[in-house]
């Protein structure tokens, strides 16, 4: 599988920056649409995504080069060359959503319903953008004989980006439903951070790739975090809608 879409000038264009840009673009759209549709302001959105999304890419990269220091410690200057690969996700959301967070402070806004708006475009980039491990050839499982496995480094393997795909899209169209029928703000959010952390968790433990901590997959504590922080937001807020 050749990672190259195309050269301009001689530089390469790689799929997995063409794939992981039409989930953004695409997410970016169906959230302008939502915004609209709930008489937000699309200025102050476009603004928030001018600053959101360079700060979680950057913060993608730093997250993947801190689990993975050994291998950059001689080379500062490869740590922030994102044509190298080697981005995780819960850094570019974690950072992503700091920034926002305070853009949305900064605007006096409610900062849990632009929450809930943006959730599902999150999950559907995120569906999207797995698909541009496929064509780098990575993020892949253990070696299984399962009838859909792939055939990747030598062996027939457990394709768990398909899987992550797929979980992700599921999660979206749960959110959706979920966004017409909301009770609270931040519920779109909260189930977010509880869907897709439950697919990561045990997607994760398929993986060759973990990022590490001690003998835990960092991506599997996170995943349990996030559960947790999910439920307890979500359970909090539905008694006092009820009261």
């Amino acid at each position: 599988m050749d990672p190259v879409a195309f050269e301009v000038f001689g530089i390469p264009i790689r799929w997995y920056g063409l794939i992981i840009t039409f989930g953004m673009l695409l997410g970016i759209l169906l959230a302008l649409r939502e915004v609209r549709r709930q008489g937000e302001n699309d200025e102050w959105f476009l603004d928030m995504m001018l600053i959101a999304i360079p700060v979680g890419l950057l913060c993608a990269r730093l997250y993947y080069v801190a689990f993975n220091w050994v291998g950059y410690a001689g080379d500062l200057a490869s740590a922030l060359n994102f044509r190298q690969g080697g981005m995780a996700i819960h850094g570019g959301v974690l950072g992503g959503t700091a920034a926002g967070y305070l853009y949305i402070r900064y605007r006096g806004a409610k900062f849990w319903k632009w929450a809930d708006i943006v959730a599902p475009s999150l999950i559907l980039a995120q569906a999207i953008g797995r698909w541009g491990n496929f064509f780098n050839q990575e993020a892949y499982g253990v070696p299984t004989n399962l009838p859909w496995a792939m055939y990747i480094a030598g062996e027939y393997r457990h394709p768990t980006f398909l899987y992550e795909s797929l979980w992700n899209l599921a999660v979206f169209g749960l959110l959706m439903w979920f966004l017409r029928n909301k009770r609270f703000h931040g519920q779109i959010a909260a189930l977010y951070a509880v869907g897709y952390s439950l697919g990561r968790f045990w997607i994760e433990g398929l993986r060759t790739d973990s990022l590490m901590l001690g003998p835990w997959r960092i991506a599997q504590v996170v995943s349990l975090g996030l559960i947790a922080a999910g439920g307890l937001f979500y359970y909090y807020q539905s008694k006092r809608e009820q009261h």
